[in-house]
């Protein structure tokens, strides 16, 4: 077992909530945080996957009821979207009787559909937790090579050899494209939605020409849109949208498209070892993606993430607005010695950065500056882990 940093706060929103959700790509490790969570507390878990499990709920307000003193756990909750009405009337029951958290965790790997499905039903009784696969806080920074060929999710980072960890990603990106997506009435081609998640392992971390890919793909703008939509609501690619601070640059309106996790990217590029990643040319954009996937990991609820890049070149990879107002740059860069611009500095003022880092590959923290601090990616998430929710 890997202890997962998330469980401890997930503890705390169930004690204070009504109906916590916890959101978070299939494989990621819910179920396995939900079981463990339930040896520590009274607890029933059901899978709405299951027949077994279906049935039970076949009167599902005289088994809330009757299962009152436990937490009931809901699996692929988003599956079973006419339960929504039921909890918010089961919840004002348990209310009205004294008890106000510890009802029910709903475990979903579908996030705009659920978070507008329940919010619709629930607002006021419930709170939603993101999480993420593996880090590297939970894994051991002497395993970061393997974390990030593998990628995060538990199964592939916990394989025998890279070839197994290979053939495990291959599976679950054939169970996205040929059973997820068309189970959540998604009639997508698995071909063609394959071929759009390849482009954008092809283009990790940049903005893209929508209109490159419509006719890639053959079809129209609006449909490239859609798929996309699909894959970033699975938790599987992430947008991250261009800062809009009011400085005095011509600034890049367009947002950047990452493939969440590392290993299913070095899948679709057909990176096997890391030997091939090292020769590969994605090796910056794909170490890119995978700080920046391990650094929302760790960050505070209300922390809101951007990217900073002017017309005339000028970038900072991730800017992290606090939510006390505080607001971090943060520079990425792979390897022991990494180059820096001259004009580095200079970038991080005009965004507005409070805090100024460059993560590089190594694992000592020391100033390049009289505000700008060189940091492994282990310490900098430390850092931002004990930032006050």
């Amino acid at each position: 077992m890997i202890d997962r940093i998330i469980l401890e706060k997930l503890i705390d929103d169930i004690e204070l909530t009504p109906a916590v959700v916890l959101l978070g790509a299939r494989q990621v490790g819910k179920t396995t945080l939900a079981k463990e969570l339930s040896a520590r507390m009274p607890s029933i878990y059901l899978d709405l996957e299951s027949p077994k499990d279906v049935v039970a709920l076949t009167d599902p307000e005289k088994f809330f009821h009757e299962n009152a003193d436990r937490l009931i756990i809901l699996d692929e909750i988003h599956r079973a979207p006419d339960l929504f009405g039921i909890l918010r009337g089961v919840i004002d029951n348990n209310r009205q009787l004294g008890k106000e958290g510890r009802m029910f965790l709903l475990l979903g790997s579908a996030s705009m559909n659920l978070q507008r499905q329940s919010s619709e039903s629930l607002a006021g009784r419930i709170s939603y937790l993101d999480m993420a696969g593996l880090n590297i806080i939970e894994t051991g920074q002497e395993n970061t090579r393997q974390l990030w060929l593998c990628g995060t999710f538990p199964n592939n980072y916990l394989a025998k050899n890279e070839r197994l960890a290979m053939r495990r990603i291959e599976d679950l990106i054939r169970t996205y494209l040929e059973r997820d997506i068309p189970q959540m009435g998604f009639t997508v081609p698995a071909t063609r939605l394959r071929q759009l998640w390849t482009m954008l392992a092809h283009c990790q971390g940049e903005t893209i020409n929508f209109s490159n890919f419509a006719n890639n793909l053959e079809v129209d703008n609006k449909t490239v849109k859609f798929y996309i939509d699909i894959l970033i609501d699975l938790l599987l690619v992430r947008r991250v949208r261009p800062w809009h601070a009011n400085v005095k640059k011509r600034l890049v309106k367009s947002s950047r498209y990452y493939v969440r996790d590392s290993g299913i990217l070095h899948r679709l590029l057909g990176i096997g070892n890391y030997s091939e990643l090292l020769t590969n040319p994605i090796l910056g954009k794909s170490w890119e993606g995978f700080v920046i996937e391990n650094i929302h990991s760790v960050l505070p609820p209300l922390a809101e993430t951007y990217f900073y890049r002017t017309a005339a070149g000028a970038e900072i990879d991730l800017v992290i607005k606090m939510p006390n107002a505080q607001l971090w740059g943060i520079e990425i860069k792979y390897g022991l010695a990494p180059k820096l611009g001259k004009h580095f500095r200079q970038t991080f003022n005009d965004a507005g950065a409070t805090h100024k880092y460059v993560v590089y590959g190594g694992s000592d923290e020391y100033p390049i500056g009289d505000d700008v601090r060189m940091i492994s990616l282990s310490k900098l998430m430390e850092k931002l882990a004990a930032m006050p929710s």
